[in-house]
């Protein structure tokens, strides 16, 4: 099963595309709640390089890495990506209201799809506040 999820960004396609492709601005929106966050990141970003983060509760409970490799990039429209044997899909739409982003990834099968679809969808407009206060900026 697939789940989507998207959110639409009041910013310009070139700053939207930079910060979810930057190990520095990773580190700020790559979280779903507050208890959490993201301790570091790498990315090399072209067809065959591999993407890392590790998020860890912020009390040293718990940790995980979220890692894969992209397998196809279209720069500024869309991010192709394999993790863990599932498949992730990045497309960013150039819109009149701003930058629609849509992830699709292909569900896990330990947590249920309603946890797994507000988990990634926090995450994502975590990243959509990040980029707006730094378009204002």
């Amino acid at each position: 099963m697939q789940i989507t999820i998207a959110t639409t960004i009041k910013a310009p396609l070139d700053a939207v595309w930079h910060a979810w492709n930057t190990p520095a601005d990773i580190l700020q929106w790559n979280t779903a709640s507050d208890d959490w966050h993201t301790v570091r990141s790498e990315v090399d970003l072209r067809e065959g390089g591999h993407f890392s983060s590790r998020m860890e509760a912020k009390d040293g409970s718990m940790g995980f890495d979220f890692a894969g490799s992209y397998t196809r990039i279209v720069p500024g429209q869309l991010i192709a990506s394999d993790f863990g044997g599932r498949k992730l899909l990045v497309e960013f739409e150039d819109t009149p209201h701003g930058v629609t982003v849509r992830e699709t990834f292909d569900a896990e099968s330990s947590h249920p799809i309603e946890q797994q679809r507000a988990g990634w969808q926090s995450i994502l407009d975590r990243f959509a506040r990040h980029v707006e206060q730094q378009h204002k900026a």
